[in-house]
């Protein structure tokens, strides 16, 4: 049977045809539909295996449905750090860490991530076996695949603990769906394997403009983030210091740093009309609440009225009597613009090294990196004399202002530092219970794939 790779499938559809005719039975090779690709016509040259790749990197465009929405604004809410001004139950759900086992955004969630799984497995294996593509062409877009299958697996095992770890194609769809969940630590190593391999396939310099395909220096940040999540803190601290000495990125002012043109991004997803999805989502007009906006726990935690991050990344707005803070990191709204949706920037890079260099006990190398970030904020440095405790707490702060509304930082960084309990059960002393650090299981997948288990708190 002839396998038909398309690379944007929201679901996976397996078709098999049997015509019987008299006393003859037979399987029937269909050739593909005009709008498809059969899968192994895919990677016979330079120009069609580079579409089966960029096709990975439409997984966000979508405004309200795109994977980008589900690994910002729902973390987000799960926090301390947004807040869920509309009436969407399921999502207040989510707001309120009570969810149910059926909630249709987290059933999204798990198969937009899994969809991008599924794109990259068949991608790698089309690459891997093709003898046809020119060796730079290749090993770029397979280094490509390999990033974006580490940064599914990141978000998938950060949002629900273990997770079934599927690497092959659509050939072995059937044994891919009956995976059980693997440990997470057996999932963070493979993501630490494609990432590693992502550096020494792809180039330092970017494939086209605006740094929206990934290069060796996007899967040496990424690669630092997990490290750090692992607490592997010399390795966090080394691929850190690899694209901070780089030379290719810097710390522009903070009303410059999320234009496409921004030297501090290290990868963006770029949009046909410069419009993002956190700018449609966080910016309207005077007079209209936003879906999301800041909470107030966040806003208030900014040291000084005059932090550029706070004069520059927020707008206070009062509707009806009530005071909300609307993010505009983002400018564009609607209509055209020069943005694009930043993922990996070099500020986070510092905060990553900062952190690292604390728990080794560097103190003094925290500092210089902290103090990198507050200076571009207007800030100015933390004391020398903060003991490793008080410069791990400072390194948390800064985190808490300079990444805010970004892909979910608060929300893991609660989790990863076992901080989650006493900060959101405070917060939500209603609602909170432990076992929300790890969202549900999909019920529905459970139903399907009966060696999947649910995570504690949300049986029925």
């Amino acid at each position: 049977m002839k396998k038909i790779y398309k690379h944007n499938l929201n679901k996976l559809i397996i078709l098999f045809v049997v015509l019987m005719v008299s006393s003859c039975k037979k399987f029937v090779e269909l050739g593909a539909p005009p709008t498809q690709v059969l899968f192994e016509d895919a990677f016979k040259t330079d120009a069609s295996a580079q579409s089966a790749v960029l096709g990975m990197y439409t997984f966000s465009a979508a405004a309200t449905n795109g994977l980008l929405t589900y690994l910002t604004f729902y973390p987000g809410i799960s926090s301390d750090e947004l807040q869920y001004n509309s009436t969407d139950a399921s999502i207040q759900e989510i707001a309120n860490n009570a969810m149910v086992n059926t909630n249709g955004y987290m059933i999204s969630m798990w198969a937009l991530n899994y969809q991008l799984v599924k794109n990259a497995n068949n991608n790698i294996s089309g690459l891997s076996s093709s003898t046809a593509l020119t060796p730079s062409v290749k090993n770029q877009l397979l280094g490509e695949a390999k990033f974006m299958r580490a940064f599914a697996y990141f978000h998938l095992v950060n949002m629900f603990g273990d997770v079934p770890l599927p690497l092959k194609d659509d050939y072995s769809a059937f044994e891919n769906a009956a995976l059980p969940r693997f440990p997470a630590s057996q999932v963070y190593a493979q993501i630490v394997q494609d990432l590693t391999d992502a550096q020494s396939l792809l180039p330092p310099a970017y494939v086209g403009s605006f740094r929206g395909r990934i290069n060796k220096y996007a899967a040496t940040a990424l690669l630092a983030r997990v490290y750090l999540y692992q607490k592997d803190y010399a390795n966090a601290e080394a691929q850190a210091t690899q694209v901070i000495s780089s030379g290719t990125y810097s710390l522009p002012a903070p009303e410059a740093a999320f234009v496409n043109t921004s030297n501090e991004i290290i990868w963006q997803i770029g949009t046909v009309s410069g419009v993002t999805v956190p700018g449609a989502a966080y910016v309207t007009t005077p007079t209209v609440i936003p879906a999301y906006t800041l909470a107030d726990a966040t806003y208030n935690s900014f040291e000084s009225s005059t932090d550029l991050r706070k004069t520059n990344w927020t707008v206070t707005k009062t509707i009806a009597g009530k005071t909300y803070y609307g993010i505009s990191k983002y400018k564009v709204a609607s209509g055209t613009g020069n943005e694009y949706n930043v993922a990996l920037r070099l500020a986070e890079q510092y905060l990553i090294r900062a952190e690292a260099r604390a728990q080794l006990n560097n103190l003094s190398g925290a500092k210089t990196d902290l103090d990198a970030v507050r200076t571009r904020a207007g800030l100015g440095g933390v004391s020398a004399s903060l003991t490793q405790a008080q410069m791990l707490t400072a390194v948390e702060q800064e985190r808490k202002v300079e990444l805010f509304g970004e892909w979910g930082h608060r929300w893991y960084d609660l989790k990863r530092t076992e901080r989650a309990n006493a900060v959101l059960g405070a917060l939500k002393p209603t609602t909170w219970k432990s076992t929300a650090v790890l969202f549900p299981i999909p019920q529905s997948q459970i139903i399907i794939n009966p060696s999947l288990t649910q995570n504690p708190g949300y049986l029925n």
